[in-house]
């Protein structure tokens, strides 16, 4: 069986497959397991985004040559491999193709395909979209450390190569125009090695077809690098039907002695989506807000709630008034400074929420996070895991995994978790979520 093996640069890329691993470990014994796994996809949780470029290099390098090393160990020969990116166009590209292509490359053509129909991200005649709107004009374009000034995906990668790859040496793949398969197949034949060719996508039509034809290309002898969002795990590799359609979600929420466990429901990204949403999770009367104020974290700024008191209000609202927390940073403040600061800022942010919340987390009965960092921070450092299993979605893009390991002996299922993007969901998101883990707080 062919292994689809995608090195992720954020923890939420997950959004359109289950029942597979997730990955927050590449020790090479973790990787061995991770491939010897069923499920077609393998799925290496690596966070460089969260990274300055050059320890997301670093840590790249080290995840390719662990996994180089793994593949060799299983005389595994059947195997593509993907770079998950950000399908509003945020992260550290082209650095993670291109480390990807000199550790396990060397390969024919980049393949750009940053698409993603559930969240209305599509790409039509070579330009990046957001729900019909110039992703440009988007406040991720803004974003302070991934910026960039235009839509056209051949002007982005010149833009973020530094002018190293000139869009007038990038190909597009347009399916009007390209609708032969054969004259298609040999105009890409043709292109040197490394060329870049950006991929429209705008309905579930056009992935299977680009996955077609990457097939073909396999068949020809062609090994491809692919770059994308989600809907292109969905062109590649044919999960099988959702697994978590119809389910009774509040089974799925761990319980004790009294009952029903209350949630947390963390919130750490700060796009304006994020903050819209945080603003109407606290409208519900089931959930108590606790704030972090970013101020406390800054250098220099002397502490007005230390971890003891904020950790105090967590255990008094969960476990004696039983009550959700939405656990959420300041909003209105935006990690400030250059690079190196707002870094070190979301890693005192990290830091925090491992302290106040890991205490907690035999308590919980599951847990919503906002934001590919927040999550990343939950599952491997406050939960201490080097794996979960991908059950599948709650919702269109929005994930909900467990542990990987065999429950334990009273049979309990470990901690469900939702992974909600920071780019992702209307302004209802969050409360809609909480009221489907707990419905019983919403009943008319």
């Amino acid at each position: 069986m062919s292994k689809l093996i995608v090195v992720d640069d954020d923890p939420t890329g997950s959004q359109t497959v289950h029942s597979c691993p997730l990955l927050l470990s590449w020790r090479v014994e973790t990787l061995v397991e991770g491939l010897r796994h069923p499920a077609p996809v393998l799925f290496i949780l690596a966070n460089t985004r969260a990274l300055p470029r050059r320890d997301a290099e670093v840590r790249l390098r080290l995840v390719c040559r662990n996994l180089r090393q793994a593949l060799n160990r299983l005389n595994l020969e059947d195997w593509q491999v993907v770079s998950r990116g950000d399908s509003t166009l945020r992260g550290h590209f082209p650095l993670d193709a291109q480390v990807l292509s000199q550790e396990l490359g060397p390969f024919a053509l980049l393949f750009l395909l940053p698409a993603f129909l559930p969240g209305g991200r599509t790409t039509v005649g070579g330009r990046h979209f957001l729900h019909g709107r110039p992703v440009h004009l988007s406040s991720f374009a803004r974003d302070s450390r991934f910026g960039y000034a235009t839509s056209s995906l051949a002007a982005w990668v010149e833009q973020k190569s530094g002018g190293r790859i000139p869009q007038t040496g990038i190909t597009g793949l347009h399916w009007k125009e390209d609708g032969n398969s054969d004259r298609l197949l040999t105009r890409l034949a043709a292109l040197p090695q490394g060329a870049v060719v950006t991929v429209d996508a705008s309905e579930p039509e056009h992935l299977r077809r680009f996955g077609r034809l990457i097939r073909q290309r396999r068949q020809q002898g062609h090994q491809d690098l692919c770059w994308g969002a989600a809907s292109l795990i969905d062109a590649l590799v044919d999960p099988g039907p959702q697994t978590l359609i119809g389910r009774d979600w509040p089974a799925l929420r761990r319980r004790d002695a009294r009952g029903r466990q209350p949630g947390v429901i963390l919130v750490g990204s700060h796009q304006p989506g994020a903050d819209r949403q945080l603003a109407t999770l606290l409208t519900a009367p089931s959930v108590k807000g606790v704030e972090i104020p970013l101020e406390d974290l800054q250098p220099g700024t002397a502490p007005t709630q230390p971890t003891p008191v904020l950790a105090a209000a967590l255990a008094h609202a969960l476990q004696q008034e039983r009550r959700t927390v939405a656990l959420y940073t300041s909003r209105g403040e935006r990690l400030r400074g250059d690079e190196a600061g707002q870094l070190a800022l979301a890693k005192a942010v990290a830091q925090l929420q491992e302290t106040v919340l890991a205490p907690l987390c035999p308590g919980l009965g599951y847990v919503i996070s906002k934001g590919g960092t927040t999550s990343d921070t939950l599952l491997r450092r406050v939960l201490g895991l080097d794996r979960v299993a991908l059950r599948g979605q709650v919702m269109p893009g929005i994930s909900l995994v467990q542990p990987a390991s065999p429950p334990p002996p009273s049979g309990q299922a470990g901690l469900p978790v939702i992974c909600v993007p920071g780019n992702m969901g209307t302004d209802e998101t969050l409360l809609d979520l909480h009221r489907l883990m707990e419905p019983e707080h919403h009943r008319p």
